[in-house]
């Protein structure tokens, strides 16, 4: 009976862990604005995580690499490839900015999914991963949008806005529609995508025995390294487009 009162309590507790609180928010006053607080803590518990790992890496760089420096290294090659498939030739002053948007992304969503995040009680809201919140999902795909803006810009000066009339002065308010929709496009698909897999794991928690949503837990790790990589790569591409001048 003790072991039996004793599993029940340590389910309880899971669920609770599992459990996601939707539309409470912890504010804080900064000047005139109100920010999440909770969105804020954890995407600085992310950019902490990159910048602490970064520096243990490369502080003492080898010739021959470690395992550690050898995996960054990876990692660079492979934003390196990403950027260069989407971008062309010219993607190197933007393998940084593509660089950061796949491992903010990144380590946000697998933050959200290893981190035990609702252990820690906050007078409202709940802590997890920065990418669950739909401020900072927009956020990101704003800053592709002006990435892009400024690729174009830079490359073609105000020639860039030509591409509106282009093949026909008709299409002038579709091509301006196009430009609007990329940002909600790459926003709505990151958030819903994080949002619809943590929901999922709280349905199958409280319906089923914790033994089936492990597995759809490990199914999430998955699923949020690819919309990163989704992300990022989308972001290359519109930055690839503004730079060549074709849809």
């Amino acid at each position: 009976m003790n072991v039996l009162l004793g599993s029940i309590n340590t389910l309880n507790r899971l669920y609770d862990i599992s459990a996601v609180e939707v539309g409470q928010h912890l504010y804080w006053q900064i000047g005139d604005f109100e920010v999440h607080a909770q969105v804020l803590i954890t995407s600085w518990v992310v950019i902490a995580i990159l910048l602490v790992s970064t520096i243990v890496v490369v502080r003492n760089p080898q010739t021959i690499p470690t395992s550690g420096q050898n995996f960054f290294e990876y990692v660079l090659e492979f934003i390196r490839d990403v950027s260069k498939t989407q971008i062309g030739e010219e993607y190197g002053p933007w393998v940084p900015f593509i660089g950061t948007l796949f491992l903010f992304i990144f380590v946000s969503n697998w933050s959200g999914a290893l981190l035990p995040w609702k252990i820690i009680k906050l007078p409202h809201g709940e802590l997890a991963a920065p990418t669950n919140d739909i401020n900072t999902t927009v956020a990101l795909a704003l800053l592709t949008s002006v990435a892009y803006f400024y690729a174009g810009i830079s490359k073609k000066g105000l020639a860039y806005f030509g591409k509106y009339i282009q093949p026909t002065p008709i299409l002038l308010p579709i091509n301006i529609l196009e430009d609007f929709t990329k940002p909600l496009s790459l926003s709505f698909r990151l958030f819903g995508n994080i949002l619809a897999d943590e929901l999922v794991v709280v349905v199958l928690v409280s319906l089923v025995p914790l033994v089936v949503p492990i597995p759809v837990m490990f199914l999430g790790l998955f699923t949020s390294g690819i919309q990163a990589l989704i992300f990022a790569t989308l972001a290359a591409a519109y930055i690839g487009e503004s730079i060549e001048g074709h849809h």
